[in-house]
């Protein structure tokens, strides 16, 4: 008998929830976008890099660099590359 059949008040999953609900997939991207943009602003924050002068080093505009830091909208896999290149670390994406 499992854990979770011996305890009553045990609930489900949330990978569980995730999968009723059918989000469990865009849960997960959202999440990794969230830990690579906290990982850049760590990396600017680290070598004193404002969010102005990533902008200008992206040539993009200081709202678009807040987008990305901040996980909101469409962030592509290429511009999350590039401010990292500019940060000085490398994105690395891997079929497990």
């Amino acid at each position: 008998m499992s854990k979770r059949q011996k305890n009553p008040h045990w609930g489900s999953t949330l990978e569980h929830f995730l999968d009723e609900e059918g989000i469990r997939e865009t849960a997960k991207a959202e999440a990794v976008t969230r830990v690579v943009a906290w990982q850049l602003s760590q990396e600017m924050k680290r070598k004193r890099i404002s969010k102005t002068r990533l902008a200008e080093l992206m040539n993009t505009s200081r709202a678009q660099v807040d987008r990305i830091l901040q996980a909101k909208g469409n962030v592509t896999i290429e511009t999350l590359q590039r401010a990292a290149h500019l940060v000085g670390r490398q994105l690395r994406l891997e079929l497990v």
